[in-house]
C-alpha cells in the first residue's frame, strides 16, 4: 500500500450529499476482483451520458479537476451497500483524500485499508474548503497527516482528528497483509517451535 504523508493537489469540490457507493462505482462494474482499471467507471452516471460520453457540467470532466487527487464531498459520503470496489475506484483514477463533515462506516474503514485518506471537519471547514475547490486549478490544497492539518487555498488551516492506529497503517504504508509481515520473525518462530512440540500438527 501506498504511504500517505503530505499531499499538495488540487481539490476538486463534489457538494452533492448521500453520495452512495453505487454511485462511486456502479454494480455492473464489480465483475473483477482486480484493484486496477476501476477509474475509469468512477461515478460513472455522473461522468457519462448514456451513449457513453462526458457530461461536460460533472466537476471531474472538467480541465481544471481532471487531475484532482483530494475530494471535497457533501456529507455522509460513501453510504449504502459495503463494495471495497469504491475505494479501489476512487484510488484508481487518482484520489488520494477526501474530504467530508460525515461518511459510512464501512466505507470509511474501507478507505483507510487501501491507502485513500477521509478526513471528517465540521461543515462550516468543509464549507469554506468546498469554496476554495471551486477556483478551479487555483484550488490547491495541502494535506499533511502527520501535523493533521489542512491548509486551504488562502493559507487558512484547519486541524483534523484521526484514529493513532489509522494515521500510523497510513504513513508507513501497513495494509492489514503489511501488519501481519511485520511479525514474519515471530510467525516463523511459532512455526519452528510447532513443528519440534506438536509434529502432528
Amino acid at each position: 500500500m501506498q504511504k500517505f504523508d503530505k499531499l499538495t493537489a488540487v481539490a476538486a469540490p463534489l457538494p452533492i450529499i448521500n453520495v452512495d457507493t453505487d454511485m462511486i462505482i456502479p454494480a455492473r462494474f464489480l465483475k473483477t476482483i482486480k484493484r486496477t482499471g476501476l477509474g475509469k467507471s468512477l461515478f460513472y452516471t455522473l461522468r457519462f451520458d448514456e451513449n457513453g460520453n462526458e457530461r461536460e457540467d460533472f466537476v471531474l470532466n472538467k480541465t481544471a479537476y481532471k487531475n484532482a487527487e483530494i475530494l471535497v464531498a457533501g456529507d455522509n459520503f460513501g453510504c449504502g451497500s459495503s463494495r471495497e470496489h469504491a475505494p479501489w475506484a476512487l484510488e484508481d483514477f487518482g484520489i488520494r483524500c477526501v474530504i467530508s463533515s460525515s461518511f459510512a462506516d464501512i466505507f470509511y474503514n474501507n478507505s483507510f485499508k487501501n491507502g485513500i485518506l477521509l478526513i471528517k471537519l465540521p461543515q462550516e471547514d468543509v464549507d469554506k474548503l468546498m469554496e476554495g475547490a471551486e477556483r478551479g486549478s487555483n484550488s490547491t490544497i495541502t494535506v499533511d497527516l502527520d501535523a493533521q492539518k489542512v491548509t486551504g487555498p488562502d493559507g487558512d488551516v484547519i486541524e483534523f482528528d484521526i484514529d493513532p492506529y489509522k494515521k500510523h497503517c497510513l504513513l508507513n504504508g501497513l495494509d492489514d497483509i503489511g501488519l501481519t509481515m511485520q511479525k514474519e520473525g515471530k510467525i516463523h518462530a511459532f512455526e519452528e517451535r510447532l513443528k519440534v512440540t506438536q509434529p502432528w500438527a
